[in-house]
């Protein structure tokens, strides 16, 4: 089967991002398919590289990015959201005028079309809200 996540929650301020993770950690070690993640609304602030969490807690970027490294799950990010928060790759900087951007890849700045192409991919489209 596959799985599509969608991530609507800030890391450490919801437990969204932390269960969605497990989530597809265990969908995969089942056997099944993980299409993709989209990260939407709050959720985007996953994709940032400037997160600097204590030694002893889980940085959600670096493991989102672990995920994508071990079993390439496409983590694409709203471009909308994403620009509404302050968000922005080496790109959308330039464009905007900004001297710094804080999402790289594996993160990739979609449009809402990605998260309608996912849901038609996947067989079940799991929120995290």
């Amino acid at each position: 089967m596959q799985y599509g996540l969608l991530v609507m929650g800030a890391p450490y301020s919801s437990p969204a991002p932390h269960s969605a993770l497990r989530f597809a950690h265990a969908v995969l070690a089942r056997g099944h398919q993980l299409a993709g993640v989209f990260f939407y609304h709050d959720g985007v602030h996953n994709a940032s590289s400037l997160m600097a969490p204590p030694q002893d807690e889980l940085n959600m970027h670096d493991a989102w990015a672990e995920l994508h490294q071990q079993h390439a799950v496409p983590l694409d990010v709203c471009i909308a959201a994403a620009l509404r928060r302050g968000l922005m790759n080496e790109s959308e900087a330039q464009r905007h005028g900004k001297q710094a951007y804080n999402l790289s890849p594996p993160f990739e700045l979609t449009g809402l079309g990605q998260l309608l192409e996912l849901q038609q991919r996947a067989d079940r489209l799991i929120t995290f809200a």
